[in-house]
């Protein structure tokens, strides 16, 4: 990876980042901080769990942007209440 390559991931993951940072926020969707919530409690950091949760935000956002539709809130939710496991297309 670039140097350049590399400073664009970093700076989408910290935006993305600050997205659900935002999502908890105002606890909405109330299913980012019950996964958050779950993730600790199963033993993962709260670093590696916000990494998990970016990357299920990075893919709604990807899904979105391929099918030229709206966000897709419910599919997003699920997700995050599936992590640990990742979407299919991420693994």
């Amino acid at each position: 990876m670039s140097e350049a390559d590399e400073s664009d991931a970093n700076f989408t993951h910290a935006r993305l980042l600050e997205a659900l940072e935002n999502q908890l926020a105002a606890n909405e969707p109330p299913a980012a901080q019950a996964t958050l919530n779950k993730l600790t409690l199963v033993g993962y950091s709260r670093e590696d769990s916000l990494d998990l949760m970016v990357q299920v935000l990075a893919h709604g956002i990807g899904v979105m942007l391929d099918e030229n539709k709206p966000f897709d809130l419910p599919a997003y939710e699920q997700a995050l209440r599936n992590l640990p496991e990742l979407p299919d297309a991420l693994e």
